[in-house]
C-alpha cells in the first residue's frame, strides 16, 4: 500500500506506524530541553503556551505538569483524539492547521522537534511564521526547534533498517529539489506499505528572510537542547527564539 499523497504528512502522521517507528524517541532529553527553555524564557507559572504540531501531546502534558496553561494543536485527528484523554482545566487539545492563526493569543508558541517545513506550497512555511506571530501576545515569545540542515546533510545516513514491535522498517534518505526526504517501506500482516517524509532544507538565512517578511525580531539562536550557541557546521539543532 502506497501512501504518497500531495500532503504526505496527512497520511503518515495519522497512521499507527508513524508512532510505532518513533516510539523510542528520547522523551527525557525533550523534558530537559523544555525545562531549560521555559527557564531561559522566564515564562511565569500559569503562563499560556501553544504547542504547535503537538502530535499525541506528550510534550504538552509535560509542560502542563510543570505549571503552564497549555493548548496543543495538530492536524492529525487521531493524534488529538488520543491526546484529549489528558485534558484538564489548564490543558486542552484541538485539531488545527498550523499555517493559519489559532483563535487565542499566548505568552509563548512552541514549534518543537522539526515540526516545520512540511508543506509543498512554500508560501505556507511563511504563513506558519505569520500565524505564530499572530498568536503571540504583546512581548510573547516564539520558538522554532528545527534541524540544522547543514549538519544533517553532511552526516546523512543514506540507508538503514530499524525493527520495532516486530516490524522491519527500511529507511532511505536523500536530498532532492531542496528537500530532505526519507522513504519508509515495510510489510505488516503480509501487506507492503510505503510512506515518505519530506522536509524543506531550510537554513538559518532562509528563516531570517521569512522573519523579515513576517516582521519578526530574531532574539537568539541555539544549537542543541542544552541551549549552547549555534554553529552551522557542528550543531545538530537550529533553535530560534523570536518575537
Amino acid at each position: 500500500m502506497t501512501k504518497d499523497t500531495k500532503d504526505w504528512f496527512t497520511s503518515w502522521f495519522d497512521s499507527p506506524y508513524y508512532h510505532i517507528l518513533y516510539k523510542d524517541r528520547g522523551f527525557d532529553e525533550a523534558k530537559s530541553f523544555m525545562a531549560n527553555l521555559t527557564s531561559y524564557l522566564n515564562i511565569p507559572k500559569g503562563g499560556k503556551i501553544l504547542d504547535l504540531a503537538c502530535g499525541k501531546g506528550r510534550h504538552s502534558v509535560y509542560l502542563n505538569s510543570i505549571g503552564y496553561n497549555v493548548t496543543g494543536v495538530d492536524l492529525s485527528p487521531h493524534s488529538i483524539a488520543y491526546a484529549k484523554q489528558f485534558e484538564n482545566k489548564t490543558l486542552h487539545f484541538d485539531v488545527h492547521d498550523m499555517s493559519k492563526p489559532y483563535s487565542q493569543q499566548f505568552d509563548a508558541v512552541f514549534n518543537l522537534f522539526t515540526s516545520f517545513g512540511y508543506f509543498e506550497n512554500e508560501e505556507d512555511n511563511l504563513n506558519t511564521i505569520k500565524a505564530i506571530k499572530a498568536n503571540l501576545k504583546n512581548n510573547g515569545i516564539g520558538v522554532i526547534d528545527f534541524m540544522n540542515v547543514n549538519f544533517v546533510i553532511d552526516n546523512l545516513v543514506t540507508e538503514n533498517t530499524k525493527t520495532v514491535d516486530g516490524i522491519e522498517f527500511k529507511l532511505k534518505r536523500y536530498v532532492e529539489h531542496g528537500y530532505i526526504i526519507k522513504d519508509i517501506s515495510f510489510e505488516f500482516e503480509g501487506e507492503p506499505y510505503n510512506y515518505k517524509e519530506s522536509v524543506k532544507a531550510i537554513t538559518l538565512n532562509d528563516f531570517k528572510e521569512m522573519f523579515q517578511k513576517a516582521n519578526i525580531q530574531l532574539l537568539d539562536i541555539f544549537g542543541d537542547y542544552k541551549l549552547h550557541k549555534f554553529d552551522k557546521n557542528t550543531s545538530e539543532r537550529l533553535i530560534l527564539i523570536f518575537m
